[in-house]
Parts: C-alpha cells; sequence; structure tokens
C-alpha cells in the first residue's frame, strides 16, 4: 500500500510539474491566468445560482415549516424551524375549510334541482352556463380550478396562436398599428381599465341588439364574460402570448409554408399541419404560463369567478374563513363569542393552504418541463 501510495503522489507531483512547464512555456503565464479565471468564474456562478435557488426554495420552508407546527410550537419563541410537535392537522382543516376535495354524494343525496332562469332571452342564452354553475358548488375548489384554468388557457392560447400567426405571416392595413395595441395591453396594468370593463360587462349590450330582445346581459360573476375575453384575446397576459408566438413564427423559415403551397395545401391547412406542429413546445409553454398565472390570478377571478370556489378565491378568504371556523368552534366549547385565533394560528393555516394550492402546479410543471426548457431553447427574438 505504501508504495502505491508514493506512485500516486509521484504521478501527480509529474503532472503538476508538466502543468507548470506548460505554463511558463506560454506568453505571461497565459495558461494559469486562464484556469485561474475559470475556477472564479465557476465559483461565483455557483454562489450566485445557490442564492437565487435559497430566495426561492426558503420561503416555501418557512411554510411548510409553519405547516406542521402545532399550536405549542407556533406560540413556542424558542421553536424557529423545526418543530417539537409536528402535526398533519392543519392540512386536514386548511382542506376542509377551503372545500378542496368534491363532494358529489351531496349533489346525489340532496336530489338534482338546478335554478336555471329561462324567462329572458339573457337567460336562454346562458342556460348552459347556470347549470354548470349549480354543479360546480359540488366540485370542490380543487376541480372547479383545474377545469376552468385549463378551460380559459386553452381557449386564450388558440385565439393567441391565430393572432400571432397572422401577425407573423400576413399584411393587412394598420399591421403595426394594430401589433402596438397588443404591446400596451402588456404594458398596462389591467387594474387600469378595471372600472370601464366592470361596467362594460355588467350590462354588456352587443351594438345595442340585445336590448332590442329585452335587457343587457349581467356578465360580472359568471364563466361567460371571462370566455368571452378568452376566445377573444383579451384575457390575461395574452399580449404577453401574442408576442412570444409571433416571434416563434416569424423565426420559421417561408420555404416551409411555400413548398406546402406548391403541394396544394391551403392557408389553413399549412397552418394546421406544417406550422402548428413544429410550434408544440412553444405551445407548451405559453400553455403553463397561462395556467400558472390563472390560476393564482386574483383581478379577473374577483370579477367574473368569485361564485365558482375557484382556488385563489378561497387562498385569499383562508385567513377570514379560519377565524371565523375558531370563533364558532370556542363559542360552541366555552360559550365565550368573538375570540379571534392567535395571529401565529391564522398564518400557519394561510401556509398550509398556499402549500396545498401549488401542489398541482408543481405536478405540472414536472410532467411538462421538457417541451418549456426546449421552447427556451427554440425560440428567438426578432424584430
Amino acid at each position: 500500500m505504501t508504495n502505491i501510495g508514493v506512485a500516486k503522489r509521484e504521478k501527480k507531483q509529474g503532472r503538476v510539474a508538466a502543468y507548470l512547464e506548460r505554463n511558463r512555456a506560454t506568453d505571461d503565464n497565459y495558461l494559469l491566468k486562464r484556469d485561474v479565471s475559470r475556477i472564479a468564474v465557476g465559483i461565483f456562478t455557483t454562489v450566485l445560482l445557490f442564492g437565487l435557488c435559497f430566495l426561492i426554495v426558503q420561503p416555501l420552508l418557512h411554510q411548510f415549516s409553519n405547516s406542521i407546527m402545532s399550536r405549542n410550537d407556533l406560540l413556542d419563541p424558542t421553536v424557529i424551524a423545526i418543530p417539537r410537535e409536528p402535526t398533519t392537522d392543519h392540512y386536514r382543516l386548511a382542506a376542509n375549510l377551503m372545500n378542496y376535495w368534491p363532494n358529489f354524494g351531496a349533489m346525489v343525496d340532496g336530489g338534482f334541482t338546478p335554478d336555471v332562469d329561462t324567462s329572458t332571452f339573457g337567460g336562454i342564452l346562458t342556460a348552459p352556463f347556470q347549470l354548470w354553475e349549480y354543479m360546480t358548488g359540488y366540485f370542490g375548489s380543487l376541480l372547479n380550478t383545474i377545469w376552468i384554468t385549463a378551460l380559459v388557457s386553452v381557449l386564450q392560447i388558440v385565439a393567441c396562436t391565430l393572432v400571432a400567426y397572422g401577425f407573423a405571416r400576413f399584411d393587412f392595413p394598420l399591421k403595426k398599428f394594430w401589433f402596438a395595441c397588443v404591446i400596451l395591453t402588456v404594458l398596462v396594468p389591467p387594474q387600469v381599465i378595471r372600472v370601464p370593463m366592470f361596467l362594460n360587462f355588467r350590462f354588456f349590450d352587443f351594438f345595442g341588439l340585445l336590448s332590442i330582445f329585452g335587457e343587457p346581459l349581467m356578465l360580472t360573476g359568471t364563466l361567460s364574460g371571462y370566455l368571452l375575453l378568452s376566445v377573444t384575446a383579451m384575457g390575461l397576459r395574452n399580449g404577453l402570448y401574442i408576442f412570444m408566438l409571433r416571434q416563434y413564427f416569424r423565426n420559421m423559415p417561408k420555404e416551409l409554408e411555400e413548398s406546402a403551397w406548391v403541394d396544394g395545401c391551403g392557408k389553413l391547412k399549412t397552418f394546421v399541419k406544417i406550422m402548428l406542429p413544429d410550434a408544440v413546445p412553444m405551445l407548451v409553454s405559453c400553455f403553463l404560463f397561462a395556467f400558472v398565472w390563472q390560476w393564482t390570478d386574483g383581478f379577473f377571478t374577483s370579477m367574473f369567478l368569485r361564485g365558482y370556489g375557484v382556488m385563489a378565491v378561497q387562498m385569499s378568504a383562508l385567513g377570514e374563513t379560519f377565524a371565523f371556523h375558531h370563533i364558532q368552534q370556542v363559542a360552541a366549547a366555552t360559550g365565550t363569542h368573538g375570540l379571534r385565533p392567535d395571529l401565529a394560528l391564522i398564518e400557519a393555516m394561510i401556509s398550509t393552504g398556499v402549500l396545498i394550492g401549488i401542489v398541482p402546479i408543481i405536478l405540472i410543471y414536472l410532467v411538462a418541463q421538457r417541451f418549456f426548457v426546449e421552447s427556451i431553447g427554440q425560440s428567438g427574438i426578432k424584430m
């Protein structure tokens, strides 16, 4: 063993001596400076990435720590991050308060008696949405959020893809002006137009035609209003999706379309058969963006989806819901009314609700991350 160790040490010393000899042969110790700079850049990059990862992961770790702490741990100032009495009671209570899981049994036991108003022309138009809204009361916030978010995201991506392809490949009057309007939808916060948007959908009247048959529709608080925004590419951050897809289509070779036209394909068939299959990674990325942003959106949700029990509404109200639940429990047990829970308990409940709310998003990203990374590598910015 000793001979082997001596041989290894001599071999290592020989490599070092050879390296120093090559370095002396270069001008101004170029070899040593190059390797030292590479090592320094590697260390800096590692520290920077570690810091960024810590900034992202640390809040989640803090919330997870709060979510598994018992009441004694939360009120004990000596307990910082690791609980002495870990518990999962917060998760069961948060899921119950958020109406997280579906409850189809209640719909069956209570009888299927939807309240659908068809007495007016607007009621007839919105009857399917009224029926679906009745059923969503039994779906639970998780299932409600999944199907509403998926439906809205798909409609937005379909509309944005058509608009983006038109901007990328066709010439029409005022093309640059309309594209500038698209960019404005990205730059201008939707809160700026909250009041006119609310009034427009509260008294929705398509060029005064609906007033002829009855009265304007009230689309606020209904899914139909948000679907109308989605199919017209005016939903949440749709301008950004149009811009991303336009850049992608512009970077695709025009020879592909010209070859398809020579073979007898029309413009629509060329778009469906040639352009869309190649744009799948970018479409998946835009769908992920739309899904995640819609999942946590509070602006459009408060205007159109407040009555559907989606995750964003449930998470935003979880603190007050828990406080009301605690007051009721204390009143039933002791007869004392109005006793609110400690702030630490409310914070723990909110942390728990946030964690169970983002789990589906993490799972979706893990499944679709290959398309997401591929789209980033293939996309480019070309004005």
